[in-house]
């Protein structure tokens, strides 16, 4: 086992030289010494290395003495669901998300969907992992099969509200995990016309990286999409935790403009309402947030630390450039589908075509993130920050540096942000017009690259 599996949002690594069958054992009797618990709920995606590493973390939770509810194959979201509603103290879905088949890992909840990471117990559970001095237990646990699905299925059905409209979506599944949400769709046979893409479990991911972050993995939805006249290409994340949209022109809608249509739908029954917003997102988010009488909030990176800032400013909602959006109907966690439903629901109630409703919420200029691989990220941010001090200063994750109080035509900001995985800045910057945003663009690059 390789100490470095354990990141600041999750457990992660390559099969079997960092991430093994020893690891998972004892990472299941951690987490059930750190929580206490006597009731853990499990589930996994189809990886290779899956049932073996599952069964070990199984061995390792009941030995510890606590019970396993055990799901199977399931999404996180469904993980997290069941974490709400069954009596536990915790959950862990083991899955690498959009990783390459060779990885595994494993996502870390408390009940409710309250997550574990850096600050929150992840390095507490890698010390006990570490230290491999586990307590003697009077009783092992017991193995209890526990199926969620009908239940979490029919949840998110009751949210979809078409009406007599009729829509043709094609959904790419990228033989993950994302094959499992499909039974939604299929509850809807009258409005939806449903078209599928590489619909079988394939642990070697064969067409295409699970990431619809990536836009290259795009290629073939956007491809079918036009090929099929549909009205809505959705891709999934490995662990159906993310999503992506194509409009039906097949042009890619932007993560972060998603969450501002979903906040429109939201606030219609929750005038009033927190919505946070990843502080990389466009300045149309934040503006049409306010628009629909919903109060907005900038939030950090990292599913760890928005759903707790969620629960400290009582969110109903938020949504992040990576294609997480986090919902109360989900215990403030990701809900893989939700979003689709949402979109779906918009464009019944306008009658509109997605791409009219996502081209009028894109209102400036947005860099989308560049990647920048430097050898000293402390000192080229120290450098921005001088160079650009007379601008507002923001330092809630990395830095955000804004002149957007500027005379119209000349405002601009930007964010730049250290991975916490690797040696790489990312830069995300926006302007109301195309041309200085292409200006200040080759500017900061010319700082970070320089």
């Amino acid at each position: 086992m390789d100490a470095k599996i354990f990141k600041a949002y999750d457990i992660r690594g390559i099969y079997p030289t960092e991430i093994n069958e020893e690891a998972a054992y004892k990472i299941g009797r951690a987490y059930v010494e750190f929580l206490g618990a006597k009731n853990i709920v499990i589930g996994c995606d189809i990886r290779e290395s899956s049932p073996a590493l599952f069964e070990e973390l199984k061995k390792g939770i009941t030995d510890a003495g606590a019970n396993v509810y055990d799901l199977g194959l399931a999404t996180t979201p469904m993980l997290y669901f069941a974490s709400g509603k069954l009596d536990v103290d915790g959950g862990i879905i083991l899955t690498a998300s959009h990783n390459p088949g060779e990885y595994n890992g494993m996502k870390l909840c408390r009940k409710n969907a309250v997550p574990v990471g850096e600050n929150s117990g992840m390095l507490d559970v890698k010390e006990i992992v570490l230290k491999g001095e586990f307590k003697e237990v009077e009783q092992k646990g017991e193995m209890i099969e526990k199926d969620i699905k009908e239940e979490y299925f029919n949840h998110f059905a009751s949210f979809m509200n078409l009406g007599d409209k009729k829509f043709k979506v094609v959904v790419d599944c990228a033989n993950a995990m994302g094959i499992m949400e499909l039974e939604i769709y299929k509850r809807f046979s009258d409005n939806i016309e449903l078209v599928t893409m590489y619909e079988d479990f394939d642990s070697s991911f064969p067409n295409h990286e699970a990431n619809p972050l990536k836009t290259e993995t795009l290629k073939d939805l956007q491809e079918k999409v036009l090929a099929e006249k549909a009205d809505l290409g959705i891709a999934y994340d490995g662990d159906a935790d993310r999503v992506g949209f194509v409009n039906e022109k097949g042009e890619i809608i932007p993560m972060d403009i998603t969450t501002a249509l979903i906040s429109k739908m939201i606030l219609e029954k929750n005038s009033g309402a927190t919505i946070l917003y990843d502080l990389r997102s466009s300045m149309s988010v934040q503006e049409i947030i306010e628009e629909n009488g919903g109060k907005p909030k900038p939030c950090r990176v990292g599913h760890a630390l928005i759903k707790k800032q969620m629960r400290e400013e009582n969110a109903i909602f938020a949504g992040e450039l990576s294609g997480h959006y986090y919902f109360q109907e989900n215990f403030l966690a990701e809900a893989g589908s939700l979003p689709v439903i949402y979109l779906l629901n918009l464009m019944a109630e306008t009658g509109k075509e997605i791409s009219e409703i996502a081209d009028n919420a894109i209102r400036y200029y947005h860099s989308g993130e560049i990647n920048n691989e430097v050898s000293d990220k402390n000192q080229i941010i120290a450098t921005l920050k001088e160079k650009y001090s007379d601008g507002e200063f923001n330092d809630l994750d990395g830095i955000k540096i804004s002149f957007w109080n500027n005379e119209k035509g000349s405002r601009w900001w930007f964010n730049v942000r250290a991975s916490n995985t690797e040696p790489v800045l990312r830069l995300n910057l926006e302007a109301d017009n195309e041309k200085l945003m292409l200006e200040k663009r080759e500017e900061i690059l010319g700082i970070i690259q320089g």
